[in-house]
């Protein structure tokens, strides 16, 4: 008899941790998703299920942006080395493409800067950093790649001051001169 309470006993405290335990990876999980991302005022109270429900709409936006910069990065790739673009360009140097490219797009309280250079290029990727927080904002990740002579660069960065914003015209100038 002694030895079956101590084994419920031990389950209770086993299911116990287990809970404990997913509670706290749960809530892990939902400190992860930006705060500009939560569906939920302050005065809410949000449930396990909710921040969980939370979480997962948010990776699935992750996954639809994921998928939609694959496809624009395998386009720019496959314009740039197609074989019509040969036939046209016999040289697929930077001087003959128009480089150096910027672009920017404003997410919400983030920003996202896509460079396209050659690999001679003028500026470093510092510089651009420097120009973002001078502005404004505060860089989250900044990446790279090489293709060809081709360097591609996505930087994105999180506004500091969400009311004050960041002027995302005056950035692209300030690019634009930095580069060309």
């Amino acid at each position: 008899m002694e030895n079956t309470s101590s084994e419920k006993l031990d389950r209770k405290t086993q299911e116990k941790n287990r809970r404990i335990q997913m509670k706290y990876l749960s809530s892990k999980l939902f400190s992860l998703i930006p705060p500009h991302h939560h569906h939920y005022s302050t005065k809410d109270m949000v449930t396990q299920q909710d921040q969980i429900d939370q979480a997962i709409t948010y990776i699935e936006k992750l996954k639809e942006r994921v998928d939609v910069l694959k496809r624009r990065k395998d386009k720019i790739v496959a314009h740039g080395t197609s074989d019509d673009s040969k036939k046209v360009m016999p040289s697929t140097s930077c001087t003959t493409m128009k480089i150096p490219m910027i672009e920017i797009r404003e997410l919400g309280s983030t920003i996202e800067v896509i460079l396209v250079s050659c690999l001679q290029k003028k500026f470093t990727m510092q510089e651009v950093i420097i120009i973002l927080e001078q502005e404004g904002a505060q860089v989250v990740t900044a990446n790279f790649s090489t293709i060809g002579d081709k360097v591609y660069y996505t930087i994105h960065a999180q506004v500091k001051i969400t009311r004050l914003g960041v002027d995302a015209s005056r950035v692209y100038l300030r690019l634009k001169n930095l580069i060309c």
